[in-house]
């Protein structure tokens, strides 16, 4: 519980006096796509030099070419991206709209990648970029939840409508956005959108304690991750592990 305690106050921390403008990547991409995009960029950053009339007719051109390879427009994405013009920005913006299907998540990285390094150009102001497996959407990001029942019994029917009521009651009222609330047997997943600087973990024990009001069925220990949902095989592994008799991470 320290372990899971020291997580969550060290994700509190580092947003609650950092400033800055963010920048939240609201696509769901894979973060290991994220890293092999953020070494690539680093790589061509060293060798891109000012983008010319000419390399940019060429670039456009080239992104419609249906004979280019990927790996060639993942490299004219990533050099639009670095060039620090609002036209490159613009053409980005419309290839987004129709990209190659197996380009559209390195397209909507070089798209967020060029918004932030424009607007550090223009403003001056510092920009932070934020990126996760599940993504976000304007100021907040994306969190998957997985709660245990309390000694892996399956819910009643009146715990269901008070799970169903707390959460739909307690977490808009502190400005969460609910995507997805699911009751399972003995489970509950949840996918919601959270505030950059809000307190997760404070939120959560909020609502288990307000549902726990009404006869302890909730387990205070849960899961929570912005890098993937959980699959329902995955479920049902940790409900088999823990919901007999205990509960656990």
């Amino acid at each position: 519980m320290k372990k899971q305690d020291d997580v969550f106050k060290r994700f509190y921390e580092s947003f609650r006096n950092m400033e800055g403008h963010f920048h939240i990547l609201e696509h769901r991409i894979p973060v290991e796509q994220q890293m092999k995009y953020f070494k690539y960029s680093d790589r061509i950053r060293k060798k891109t030099g000012e983008m010319t009339d000419v390399d940019y007719e060429r670039y456009m051109a080239d992104l419609k070419d249906n004979e280019r390879s990927e790996d060639e427009k993942k490299t004219i994405l990533s050099k639009l991206a670095l060039s620090k013009q609002v036209r490159a920005y613009r053409l980005l913006e419309q290839y987004v709209q129709h990209p190659d299907p197996e380009l559209v998540n390195w397209a909507c990285m070089a798209l967020m990648e060029s918004r932030i390094t424009l607007e550090s150009e223009l403003s001056g102001e510092k920009q932070i970029y934020i990126s996760t497996g599940l993504g976000g959407k304007g100021q907040k990001l994306r969190f998957y939840v997985l709660i245990l029942s309390s000694e892996g019994k399956p819910f009643l029917d009146y715990q269901r409508k008070v799970i169903e009521k707390e959460f739909g009651y307690t977490l808009p009222k502190a400005d969460y956005e609910i995507e997805q609330l699911v009751i399972g047997d003995q489970y509950v997943e949840l996918v919601f959108l959270v505030p950059v600087r809000a307190d997760i973990k404070k939120i959560l024990e909020d609502v288990i304690r307000e549902c726990n009001l009404y006869g302890n069925f909730l387990s205070e220990i849960f899961t929570v991750t912005n890098v993937k949902e959980l699959s329902p095989e995955e479920v049902s592994q940790i409900v088999e592990k823990y919901g007999r008799g205990k509960t656990g991470r």
